[in-house]
């Protein structure tokens, strides 16, 4: 049974049981989707930066710092795109990850291929992948996002973006001065408390308005709105996926089966998949999360690049599996 059943339940109960919302009704959709990802994503953002918190007790910011920020070309981006492969969160949920590798002095482009590797490809969407269209595509989708991330990342750090980062105040200097601390018991969940309120403290209503818009989009905007435009044999049909990708919010386990649908009704592959790339690897409640921690020029700079990785990967399933 899905592990967020109960918070269906939730959801459903209050949107046709409390507000009395007719089924059938575009409202009721909306609704229903807002307070069930909400809830499901507070859950997850509690309990991943509670635990994620938690463990940098055990692991100093100078450890996480040497690992990531290999000398070696590359090496950090490959290793933060592989880091991110086995933590399957959306978006939002990355993002608290991404705060934290910035506050340990990881360099910025390793982080953002975290950021980019970690919502888009993980063992979710290896899974579905492979038992909806074999593992030849789920394999080639993967090393496709693995590209996409590391190189996304490669080009962010070598121009520099530092400047454009907002002042983003937390502990920072508390986690500078960690390498010397010994933490009992008491104190690590102490610690993992007071930082998971204070990171949920600030960042709220940027998820709830993100999740609010995405909503919306997901009530009102048409489902066959790609199939009309973006049948099979259209050159712009992958940059136009891309674009329709990016408003739209789902992680991969809620985009995967729709994937599934668009192809049946037509929509070829590389365009199917640049789709679901977008959604999940670029979301408009991402930028708006993003917005607290980033300038609007690197939210751009940011989403430019991956948007153009995603049109790349997906002309190129298109040429490959005809």
């Amino acid at each position: 049974m899905d592990i967020f059943y109960p918070v269906k339940l939730f959801a459903d109960k209050i949107t046709y049981g409390f507000l009395r919302l007719s089924a059938q009704s575009r409202l009721a959709e909306v609704v229903d989707f807002f307070i069930y990802d909400v809830t499901k994503i507070f859950i997850l953002l509690a309990v991943i930066i509670y635990t994620g918190s938690l463990a940098r007790t055990f692991f100093p910011p100078d450890k996480v710092r040497r690992i990531l920020s290999q000398k070696h070309a590359y090496s950090g981006n490959i290793l933060a795109a592989l880091f991110g492969i086995i933590t399957p969160f959306c978006t939002c949920s990355a993002i608290p990850l991404f705060l934290g590798f910035v506050e340990a002095g990881v360099p910025l482009g390793v982080t953002f291929t975290f950021l980019v590797a970690s919502p888009m490809i993980n063992e979710v969407a290896l899974v579905m992948l492979a038992g909806m269209f074999g593992w030849k595509i789920a394999l080639i989708y993967i090393s496709s996002g693995m590209v996409v991330a590391i190189f996304s990342g490669v080009i962010i750090g070598r121009l520099n973006p530092q400047g454009l980062l907002e002042q983003f105040h937390s502990d920072k200097d508390f986690f500078a001065r960690m390498s010397g601390v010994r933490f009992n018991f008491r104190d690590r969940l102490d610690f993992a408390k007071v930082y998971t309120a204070d990171i949920i403290k600030r960042i709220w209503p940027f998820v709830v308005l993100g999740i609010g818009v995405g909503a919306w989009i997901h009530g009102y905007i048409p489902q066959d709105l790609l199939v009309r435009y973006a049948g099979k044999g259209n050159w712009f049909s992958v940059p136009l996926a891309t674009l329709i990708g990016i408003p739209l919010y789902s992680n991969s386990a809620g985009v995967i089966p729709l994937v599934s649908a668009l192809m049946e009704k037509g929509v070829g592959l590389g365009t199917a998949l640049a789709f679901m790339m977008a959604v999940t690897g670029l979301s408009l409640p991402e930028f708006l999360i993003l917005r607290k921690v980033m300038k609007t020029r690197l939210i751009l700079m940011f989403a430019g690049i991956v948007g153009l990785g995603i049109m790349f990967t997906g002309y190129l399933f298109d040429f490959l599996i005809k």
